[in-house]
């Protein structure tokens, strides 16, 4: 939900484009806001995937499509903390690698255990 909020705040004009996306400028153009707004619908939609595969009733998500996904979002979370890693942005560096390596590691758990009773 963070992920999705940040990116939301993004497509909605708040200068914080020093922080994502390679961090060259505060305001991000209107390309990158759509980016952004797109982004944030993925990043709920993970968050959906991530619950479902967690043993929370989330209807609308396959129990498939939640142990895929919750896979696929390993492999994505750990190349973003990458590429975020080599970004020449301090912000997605020092910041958004720590936090996205937390919830890469966080889905791998997901992704490993076993499904629970529903909550």
């Amino acid at each position: 939900m963070l992920v999705s909020a940040f990116q939301a705040l993004l497509a909605a004009g708040v200068p914080l484009g020093r922080a994502a996306f390679g961090g060259a400028s505060a305001e991000l153009p209107g390309t990158l806001r759509i980016a952004s707004g797109v982004a944030t619908a993925f990043w709920l939609v993970a968050a959906a995937v991530v619950l479902r595969r967690g043993g929370y009733r989330v209807r609308w998500i396959p129990e498939r499509i939640a142990k895929v996904g919750t896979w696929a979002l390993v492999g994505l979370l750990t190349a973003g903390m990458l590429m975020n890693l080599a970004s020449p942005s301090p912000w997605e560096r020092f910041g958004w690698a720590p936090i996205i390596a937390v919830l890469a590691a966080l889905c791998l758990t997901t992704a490993r255990g076993q499904r629970q009773t529903a909550h």
